[in-house]
């Protein structure tokens, strides 16, 4: 007879990397079901000093991972802009994020925005609030525990993206394209 396998809980922390809002997301996977732990963000609008943002990216990541004790650590790629600068600014943050889980062994995985999106709502160029939207459907958010700052959701379905994206690499549910993850999770009930 074969003994059912105990289900082991996964925690996933997201990142959203910024130089204004650092948004980030933390849930908990149990077999096939997620579990919203936290979001928020990381503001940083009030620091002058491009290198203490950097810095303040890098403690207040760390601090994350030590109170969430996150098994996967996901975050949100760089996209293409005009504005070299801010590209190169973003690049910074999501770099000084990415060592502060190298710092504590954490697999690292990245996702191009759009693919995130793809993800959670059926529509890579869908709007912060219609991600936010879903994400309150998806993970049974109440009205009061949706954050001000939608860079805290970005980052919840950046870590929900990588759910997704790591049932269809490891088999958990054979998915056979991107398309077959949403029409699964944008299915109605």
């Amino acid at each position: 007879m074969i003994q059912p396998q105990n289900k082991v809980e996964k925690i996933i922390l997201g990142i959203d990397p910024g130089t204004m809002y650092m948004g980030y997301g933390v849930i908990s996977v149990v077999g096939t079901k997620m579990k919203f732990i936290d979001m928020g963000i990381l503001d940083l609008k009030k620091e002058d000093d491009t290198y203490m943002k950097l810095k303040k990216v890098y403690d207040f990541t760390i601090a994350l991972i030590d109170k969430f004790l996150p098994d996967e650590f996901a975050i949100e790629a760089q996209f293409f802009g005009k504005n070299v600068q801010s590209m190169l600014k973003l690049g910074r943050a999501q770099g000084v994020a990415i060592v502060a889980a190298m710092e504590r062994d954490i697999p690292i995985a990245e996702y191009a925005p759009l693919k995130v999106k793809q993800a959670i709502t059926g529509n890579g160029a869908a709007s912060k609030e219609q991600v936010c939207g879903m994400l309150q459907v998806q993970l049974n958010l109440k009205k009061e525990q949706l954050p001000a700052h939608l860079d805290a959701t970005d980052a919840l379905g950046v870590a929900v993206c990588h759910h997704w994206q790591s049932r269809a690499v490891t088999g958990e549910k054979k998915f056979k394209s991107w398309d077959d993850v949403v029409a699964q999770r944008t299915k109605k009930k």
